[in-house]
Order: C-alpha cells, then structure tokens, then sequence
C-alpha cells in the first residue's frame, strides 16, 4: 500500500525543477499512506512520486520503477496477489524480474501485453504507467474499487494522485466545485466515479483503465461483476471452500505481522475462523469496536467469536468526544466529504490496530456478492406493497409516520419507515431512496433540487441482479470501500478483503438467487458454507451491521459542535439553505422527527467546505 502522484506534460514538463517541487509537495501530503520510504524520478516529460508502506518485499521496493531500456516508468499502489505466477511468465518471456516486491512485476507485464496487462493482475491496485515512446500515460484501478485514484487535466498538464488533497492543495489550479456532483452526495453519502466534489477533478472508476495522450481521453472498462449476464448453476461448497481459501491464503501472504477487523457478524467471523484455520501457527489478533450505548454494542460478540476461534481480542471503545476533531482531519487529509458515520469509529479502530499490525483482513464485499442486505428481500415486499389501492397506502404511510423515533438501534418503526418511502417507484429507485442519506423532501427544504430517484424500469426477474450490482459498483466502491481506505490509511494500516477476490467475486454471480435471498433469509449459501467453520449461533445471529448512536449524540453532546457546522453560512456556496439546516437540528432535538444521518451529512459537507476555504485562502492564486 502507498500513495503515488505525479505530473505529465504530453509535451513536455517545460521548468523541470518546479515539477520536481510541486510532486514533492503531493508526496508530502500522502506520507500518512506510505511512512517507509518515499521516491521520485521522471524527466521533462513525467515527474512520479510515491510514498511506501512496505508489505511484500521490504527490502527493495523502491518505486517508482523504470524500464531501463524503453523508458516506462511505474507507480503502483496497492498489493498483487498473482505476482509469484506473473514472475514465472516472464522469465520464460525472457524478462527477470530483479525486485522481489510484488509490483515489480507491472512494467514487464506491461511491456509483454501493452494495455491489456491490467487484466492479468489480481489484487487491490492503483497504478500509473508513462509510456514515453507513445507519450500516453496510463491509469487504472482494480476491479472493486479498493484502491483510489484521481486525475486533473489542466493546460496539457495531466496530475494525478491518490488524494483529493494532493491534487488540490499543491496546485496553482482553480478548482471549482462541482455543485451537481455535491447534491448527489447530500442524497448518496459519496460521490460516484467518474465525478469528485471538483468539476475539472476527475475519479478512475473501479475496473477502469484510461490512456491520455494528445488524441485524448479512452476510458474502457476492463471487468465487471456481471451478475445479470452470468450463467447461472447450483454453487458447490466445495469448489468455494477452495476458491475462498485460496483468497485468504494470498491475502495473508504478507511479509509483516497482520490482524483482523472483527464485527461479530458473519463475514468478519468466517474470514477470521478460515484465517486461523489456514495460518494456525500464527498468533492472530482481532480487533473490534465497542459502544457503551447497548443497543450498538455488538462487541461481546466479538469477543466471544474470538474465545471460539481461538485469536486474541482487542476492544476499541468510541466516544462522542472523538468524533469533531477526527471527522475534522479525515476531511482536510482526503480533500472530500463522505457521509458515512462509521468513518470516525473505523478510524479509531485502525489507529488502535496499527500499533501492532501493517494489514488487517476485513470483510467488505460479502453483502453485496452474496446477498445479506434487508433492502434485497424488502425489494420484493415493497413492489406488492406498491399495488396496494392509493387510499389503503396513504393511511398506512400516515400511522407509521406517527410512530415517534427513537435512539434504538435500527428499530422496527426506522424499518418502516424506509419501507413505505418511495412506493411509486421502481424497485431500483425505491433502493437508492431507502439507503439515502437525505430523501428528496429534506433536499427540497434545503433548497436543493433532488437528482432522479428512478432508472429505467427492469423486469422484476432481474431484480435481485440489479440490486447487487448497483450496490457492488456504488455504495461498496464509492462508499464502504472509500470510508475503508480513508480512515485505515490514515494510521498507514492496509486493510485487505478477501470477499473481493476475483474469483471469489465471479463465483458469487453464478449463485441462483434462491441461493443468495430465499423469502426474508439472506446470504443462504454463504451461511451454509460458513457451517463448516463457525458453530450455528454465529452463523444465524441477526447481524444489523456498524451504526453509530448519532441521534442521541446530536441531541446532546454534538449539539454544539452540529449547531456551528449547520449555521456555516459556506453551506450557502453550494446551495444550501443553513436556516433550514438549523431546523433539521431543532426538529430532530425536539424528536419530532430523527433527522440525525441527514444533519451529519450536511456536517461533513460544512467540514469540507472549510477545508476548500482555507485551501484557496492559501493559494498563490488568490
């Protein structure tokens, strides 16, 4: 895992020295994402730099790496998992590799294959290639989205970087901000590729490679998890106990100690029990967070997954307190806003792990491959709902909404609520609405016009399909997964996910659907295959994933802090209404309504905007 950044000039970097300079600087903001070493290396066409967290190869992992003969020079961040095999290849193709570290093996591959190297690799990766025999450089990012990458282009300057905040805050550049791009986060939480909170700011996608060069931009998409397309067949446990371990074995296949994230849950459990069961000889650690509020507590199970299995357990306790100042420096160390309460607690936990490990094994991904969430059978309910008489749907809506909120995790009033939200929808757009941060109705108060809530109708056959990829290319690329590196990366703590695995990943699109939801049971085959590792009680606890107990928090110890981020008049500069704003907060303090994630997502937006004030503020622009 590292940073990498650059600057490319397809016809040429004119005044070298202050190309040098400016990557310098972006290696400077990234040094939380790789503290071992740095490097920095180009010509008058390409300057790279990266900074390294070592994982494989500690000794020499020097990037970035140039073709001594061609010239192609390589930044890569992230781990490849393939990179044994690959090694092999090339030496029957008469390229040894010298570099032990795993991503050695990039600029061969590239030279043997041109553009299609990046299909061969298996991993979580970001990778940039100058090509100065073509002049085109190249960017792309694995398959699931676990590694970040953005890109400018400005006056034939290409720069990219990791990071917003590199980009931005070394750049004479104005960036200007992408209003249309910041409503979809107000409703989404995140921000969907190829758009950042930046209109001349741009996102590579997951499973995307781009070539610049002076014919243009090419975007292809390389892969992508196709589950409506894929052939569908009975799964075998056997073949995916294979298949699975296989993923855990490479991933933990590290030169430093590693850990685990472990929620209780099933998936962090089952990676965890098939960890243990591959590396016994391993003393493990699992770490995991803890709520002195109850009902969000879910950490004595942890604690009793880790007794069963066998590894030791540590617990990371969160507090309200903790919340202003870290959610403070996420913004100003990443450059964007992500609505996500579970980014501070996950912070935490990854500054606690990284005082003992360099990787941690997490269990993103299962939900959306093998079908766990609520939302997925609900779907289903909803569109029979949907085809009740308009009278009969109206007194319904009308009692729930009456059911007064409470500050109880997911209860079934906050069940019903969502449920009855978005019925002259299609299933699609009922879905975006249900896992909305901010419904249509608070963005109109807010005076903000509301993005489409609908796609184009599909056959209710393709339903489940649909659903999943949605999920799998949005809210988990753009937003479990961009919460996950954000915050592990903020104590240089790489977090790996077994789930996503390529061939763990084309495994699950083959399942049937009675395979992955059958009624109002979800993840039917994964909890059957996790039989042969865990004990039935773990398998079948309800699982209601990692909240946080805002709506209490905002009422009492955040108000203050809520209070001053809602009457930034900065909320103004995006179209934002902060009276109303404020009337979110004395609503939900008042509990006529729970209004707690929308006024977090306007928090983290008046976080972000400070940090874009300060950063023009100290431009040589200004």
């Amino acid at each position: 895992m590292c940073g990498i950044c650059g600057l490319v000039a397809l016809e040429g970097l004119k005044d070298n020295p202050a190309s040098q300079e400016r990557v310098n600087k972006m290696i400077d903001s990234l040094m939380h994402r790789g503290p071992d070493d740095t490097g920095i290396d180009g010509d008058y066409d390409a300057v790279f730099g990266m900074t390294r967290l070592a994982i494989r190869g500690l000794s020499d992992g020097k990037q970035p790496i140039i073709d001594t003969e061609t010239g192609v020079m390589m930044a890569c961040n992230g781990e490849i998992d393939n990179h044994q095999e690959l090694r092999e290849w090339l030496l029957t193709r008469g390229r040894p590799v010298a570099q032990s570290t795993d991503v050695a093996v990039i600029p061969g591959l590239y030279l043997e294959l041109g553009d299609n190297f990046v299909e061969q690799l298996k991993g979580a990766f970001a990778i940039a290639i100058w090509d100065p025999r073509s002049k085109k450089l190249l960017l792309a990012r694995d398959r699931a989205g676990e590694r970040p990458l953005f890109f400018s282009v400005n006056d034939g300057i290409i720069s990219f970087a990791s990071l917003i905040s590199a980009l931005v805050s070394t750049s004479e550049q104005t960036f200007e901000i992408n209003e249309d791009a910041v409503h979809r986060y107000l409703q989404s939480g995140f921000f969907v590729a190829p758009n950042s909170p930046f209109s001349n700011l741009h996102k590579v996608s997951p499973g995307e490679i781009i070539t610049i060069s002076t014919a243009g931009i090419e975007r292809k998409r390389y892969w992508q998890w196709n589950t409506v397309q894929t052939p569908k067949k009975s799964g075998s446990l056997d073949a995916f106990d294979t298949v699975f371990r296989d993923a855990v074995r490479k991933q933990s296949e590290v030169d430093v100690d590693f850990g685990l994230f472990l929620s209780g849950g099933l998936d962090s459990s089952l990676i965890t029990a098939v960890t243990k069961d591959i590396r016994p000889e391993k003393t493990l650690t699992a770490y995991s967070l803890r709520f002195t509020e109850a009902s969000y507590d879910e950490g004595h199970y942890a604690e009793q997954v880790a007794s069963t299995i066998g590894v030791n357990f540590v617990p990371v306790w969160v507090h309200p307190e903790d919340f202003p100042p870290t959610i403070a420096k996420l913004v100003r160390q990443v450059g964007e806003p992500l609505s996500d309460p579970a980014w501070v607690p996950s912070a935490l936990l990854a500054r606690r792990a990284a005082q003992d490990v360099r990787v941690a094994l997490v269990g993103e991904g299962a939900d959306e491959l093998f079908g766990g969430y609520p939302t997925y059978f609900g779907a289903g309910f909803a569109g029979y709902y949907a085809q009740l008489p308009a009278p009969i749907r109206t007194l319904i809506r009308r009692a729930v909404d009456s059911w007064p909120s409470s500050d109880k995790k997911v209860t079934i009033a906050f069940l019903l609520k969502r449920f009855i939200l978005g019925d002259e929808l299609d299933f699609l757009g009922r879905h975006i609405l249900w896992t909305s941060s901010i419904s249509p109705t608070i963005l109109k108060r807010l005076g903000v016009t509301p993005p489409l809530m609908t796609h184009s109708i599909y056959s209710s056959t393709e339903m489940l399909n649909r659903l999943q990829q949605h999920d799998l290319e949005t809210s988990l690329a753009e937003g479990l997964l961009t919460k996950a590196d954000r915050a592990s990366m903020k104590s240089a703590l790489e977090l790996r996910a077994p789930f996503l695995d390529q061939e763990v990943m084309e495994f699950a699109a083959t399942l049937p659907e009675n395979e992955r939801v059958q009624q109002i049971k979800t993840k039917v085959f994964l909890k059957e295959y996790a039989l042969r590792y865990l004990p039935k009680e773990i398998v079948y606890r309800k699982k209601r994933g990692l909240s946080v107990p805002l709506s209490s928090w905002l009422r009492e110890p955040l108000y203050d802090w809520a209070k001053a981020k809602l009457t930034s008049p900065l909320l103004e500069r995006v179209g934002v209404n902060p009276l109303v704003a404020i009337q979110l907060l004395q609503e939900h303090t008042q509990r006529k309504a729970d209004h707690a994630r929308p006024i977090w997502t306007l928090c983290v937006l008046s976080e972000w905007l400070e940090w874009v004030s300060e950063t023009e503020s100290h431009s040589p622009t200004q």
